[in-house]
């Protein structure tokens, strides 16, 4: 059962590490997507067929040196991934400690990480006793004064790397008032107490083997639970790094879905009004698969677009139609629906323009209360809605008694 555990834990970084290199390619993305390639690596030499295949090679326990090595890799991205978050923040104020940690890992991280790398693989080659190809490594070399010298630097490096996480997401976590953030932040900042447990536990418990070997059986019971340790702390880790890109991934994606509503409202009206756009309308596709502006930059546009839009509007139809559209709402549905009648209003507006009639004076309009940009991009799409729906003939009969009256 722990095996299979270890192919899904596996599996689940390596699935984040593509998810992350697909994220884009600014300093905090890519030293995630190097952190948690680092860290998938790692965790494949650790199943079951890759650590055999890799024991019993040529270089006896490879799969030990290869996870150590990828894990060094991913602990340096991590590093780094610290100092581009905390980093930028002047060093005063609230953050001013936690910028402080990350300055002073921006000076040691990588020069750490290769004095860990190059002590580790001159043990690895000198002082590990590797006669025979082990399973698992730290059950298997309990009591070993060479394996325990050999993993003691590799654990240091290790939950040394976790205390620093762990201060900053816990500093973070308590900051942070953003339901989801703090969420994100708190699973984080738990995988990194169990980093910290699972290091310097596994330090002591090989240490005090030297004094008191083990029987095998507890060796390896002790290593089997602290191995479920470390796939909880992937886990957590994974989930809590995910859980604020998705909260963004849902809004880029509610931000896509409130574009293409508003899209046939939007384009008819800035063709009647070319210069109120920054650029011509495309089409529909055109502008909802678009890479060089952000989904919520974009719908931000088009709202004051929209909004301008509505304001000349209002010079080419009389104070007549906003109380003649309400009426028309009240009789198409039976509760009323004011996002009915801004859509009656609108769309009769832009006929009355589009026929020429020329602007006069500023019509009477009525504007939707809106607190956020969120309430108003929602009534913007009920607006829309009912706008795409409405007939040519419930315009026709605006324009006849309400704009153009005989």
């Amino acid at each position: 059962m722990l095996e299979l555990a270890g192919y899904a834990v596996a599996a689940l970084m390596t699935a984040v590490a593509i998810w992350r290199a697909l994220g884009g390619s600014d300093a905090r993305r890519r030293s995630l997507w190097a952190c948690f390639l680092g860290f998938s690596i790692a965790l494949w030499t650790k199943t079951e067929a890759v650590r055999i295949g890799l024991n019993h090679s040529s270089i006896t326990d490879a799969s030990i040196l290869i996870k150590h090595y990828s894990a060094g890799a991913a602990i340096l991205a991590i590093m780094y991934y610290i100092v581009a978050v905390y980093g930028q923040y002047p060093p005063n104020g609230d953050m001013a400690r936690a910028v402080r940690v990350a300055r002073y890992i921006q000076r040691t991280a990588t020069k750490t990480a290769l004095a860990a790398v190059a002590v580790m693989t001159i043990m690895f080659f000198t002082i590990v006793d590797r006669t025979h190809a082990s399973d698992k490594f730290v059950a298997d070399h309990a009591g070993q004064p060479g394996a325990t010298a050999y993993m003691t630097v590799f654990y240091i490096y290790l939950g040394s790397a976790s205390t620093i996480c762990l201060y900053q997401w816990g500093t973070a976590f308590r900051r942070k008032e953003r339901p989801l953030l703090r969420t994100g932040l708190g699973m984080m900042t738990f995988a990194m107490v169990l980093g910290v447990t699972y290091s310097f536990g596994r330090m002591f418990a090989m240490w005090y083997w030297l004094f008191k070997p083990p029987s095998h059986a507890t060796a390896y019971d002790i290593d089997a639970g602290t191995e479920v340790m470390q796939q909880l702390l992937f886990v957590f880790f994974a989930l809590g790094v995910s859980i604020p890109a998705a909260e963004r991934g849902l809004r880029r994606a509610r931000s896509w879905l409130s574009l293409a509503c508003i899209y046939p409202m939007w384009r008819e009206l800035m063709t009647a009004f070319p210069t109120i756009p920054m650029e011509a309308p495309r089409s529909r596709r055109a502008e909802l698969i678009r890479r060089d502006i952000e989904a919520d930059l974009q719908l931000d546009r088009w709202v004051h677009d929209l909004a301008d839009a509505i304001e000349k509007l209002r010079h080419h139809v009389p104070d007549e139609l906003m109380p003649a559209a309400r009426s028309s709402a009240d009789q198409t549905h039976r509760s009323g629906n004011a996002a009915a009648a801004q859509a009656y209003w609108i769309k009769t507006a832009l006929a009355a323009k589009n026929a020429g009639t020329p602007a006069g004076p500023v019509a009477a309009f009525e504007q939707h209360p809106a607190t956020d940009q969120d309430s108003e991009v929602a009534w913007l799409r009920r607006v829309a809605t009912k706008y795409s729906k409405t007939s040519p003939a419930q315009i026709q009969h605006l324009l006849d008694t309400a704009v153009m009256p005989a």
